[in-house]
């Protein structure tokens, strides 16, 4: 619909496909020689981008060509507000004081301003993403390193192989691996997130009705399946299965989406879920984690804690299992299930996990992503009432910041040495991404943000990487090449 006085002029379209496909808006504004375009989840602010033009003429003509492309692919004009927005549920949780007689020995503190679900640690960076939207990267000792300003709320962070993405509520999957974060999955509408789950390139969406939906690395639908339970806080994946934790207990589906291998009913409610190679722990409603056997389901030690577990993690093969309950507490329990200690967070309570070498690191009811010091020596310590001061992190002065890619990437005059030349293809009906650069598969798809996707466009990336699904993934900074 068009809009506006005789030099400004609005167009704005959407996109609401029924069974719970897109639901998107895009919006083109000519004012004299400027072409402005907001686009997003319907309901949301969206992104902006401008482009000024040597010429009205020339303003008004390349609104008409953005406002074309969008109509063959389905948009229509609408009404701004008309459509509700996609429904999004945050996570209602409560914290109360620890009642354990010591404090965990905690190394240092990073408070993100905001309560943050999403964590993770590897061996360079450790990662953490709040509802506001911000991921923050740190070093182990606690020096911020960046910041990434997403759209809206990150509810969780996942890796795959060195890839990490962050699922956020405006229903998209943001690829951070690059130094621009783009949208790699588009999340239907009717989905309502809880957890996600990335293996070998393929999106395990877990949502409010108890449904798992698998999406590839095209951002195209593969199966769904609707588990016996609602509130699917959980999901993790593998080669051998999808494993779907929910109000019911965990439930476990051939990763072809094949069918069910089995269910295994808990003690509460799963809240949250940790994998290793042979076991999943499944932290529940009714004070436990469970640990139940990938092959067959069997509960095979159970954990008892002293209130609901919002977050569990072990160390390398689940010889220690550690666990945060819903009163500012943290436990450590050998692999048997046997409690070894208990120690207050001194912040909140640990939403999400993750050890390693001799650290659990936690993200906080409080939005504070914290660093306990784990080894046998400062647990002991810890308990006999010596801990260390633990260090506020600040933010650094000019802490380097970056934004979702849009149309408006760098462009360069030729491809630099060493870099990879890519295009982009229309094959039924949709625009896909192929090598041109030797010594790939040319036939084989690069996964690349969809917002620069233009049809004949070619793009300069610094690396791909071969992906076990047979594909191709972008490594480093992505230019237009003119």
């Amino acid at each position: 619909m068009a809009t506006g006085s005789s030099t400004v002029s609005t167009t704005y379209l959407e996109l609401s496909q029924d069974g719970g496909g897109a639901h998107k808006f895009y919006e083109v504004a000519v004012d004299g020689v400027v072409v402005t375009v907001r686009y997003g989840r319907i309901g949301a602010t969206g992104q902006l981008q401008t482009t000024t033009f040597p010429t009205a003429e020339k303003a008004r003509a390349a609104a008409a060509r953005k406002v074309g492309e969008k109509v063959r692919k389905g948009y229509a004009p609408a009404v701004a507000g008309g459509r509700a927005p996609r429904s999004v549920t945050r996570r209602q949780v409560t914290s109360t004081p620890s009642t354990a007689r010591a404090v965990a020995p905690v190394l240092w503190r990073f408070r993100t301003g905001s309560s943050a679900f999403g964590i993770h640690v590897d061996d360079d960076r450790c990662w953490v993403g709040n509802q506001s939207g911000d991921v923050y990267t740190l070093d182990h000792e606690g020096g911020v390193l960046a910041r990434f300003s997403l759209p809206d709320g990150v509810k969780c962070l996942v890796a795959d192989d060195f890839w990490i993405y962050a699922g956020c509520d405006d229903g998209k999957v943001y690829d951070l691996s690059s130094k621009l974060p783009f949208a790699a999955y588009d999340i239907a509408a009717d989905v309502d997130i809880f957890w996600l789950d990335i293996h070998e390139g393929l999106l395990n969406v877990s949502d409010r009705d108890g449904r798992l939906t698998v999406i590839d690395h095209e951002d195209e639908h593969q199966w769904a399946r609707r588990s016996q339970g609602e509130h699917a806080w959980m999901v993790r994946a593998d080669d051998r299965a999808v494993y779907h934790g929910h109000h019911r207990g965990v439930t476990a589906y051939g990763p072809d989406g094949g069918g069910e291998l089995w269910h295994t009913p808990t003690r509460g409610g799963v809240l949250f879920g940790w994998q290793e190679e042979h076991a999943l722990f499944a932290g529940t409603a009714h004070k436990v984690v469970q640990r139940l056997s990938k092959a067959t389901g069997a509960v095979e030690a159970t954990y008892g804690c002293d209130s609901a577990v919002y977050s569990c993690a072990t160390s390398p093969n689940g010889r220690f299992v550690f666990a945060g309950d819903a009163s500012s507490s943290v436990y450590c329990f050998d692999r048997d299930g046997t409690r070894l200690w208990k120690l207050g967070t001194g912040g909140g309570s640990a939403l999400s996990m993750q050890y390693r070498d001799e650290r659990l690191y936690l993200v906080t009811t409080d939005g504070s992503l914290v660093c306990v010091d784990a080894s046998e020596a400062a647990v002991t310590a810890a308990e006999q009432g010596t801990v260390p001061v633990a260090r506020d992190v600040k933010l650094a002065a000019a802490l380097p910041t970056y934004a979702p890619a849009t149309a408006a990437v760098a462009t360069v005059a030729q491809a630099p040495s060493g870099s990879i030349v890519v295009e982009c293809v229309r094959e039924s009906g949709r625009v896909r991404v192929h090598v041109v650069s030797d010594g790939y598969d040319t036939s084989w798809n690069v996964q690349f943000p969809r917002e620069i996707r233009e049809p004949g466009a070619r793009y300069v990336v610094d690396a791909l990487h071969t992906a076990a699904g047979g594909f191709y993934r972008v490594r480093g900074d992505i230019r237009r090449l003119l």
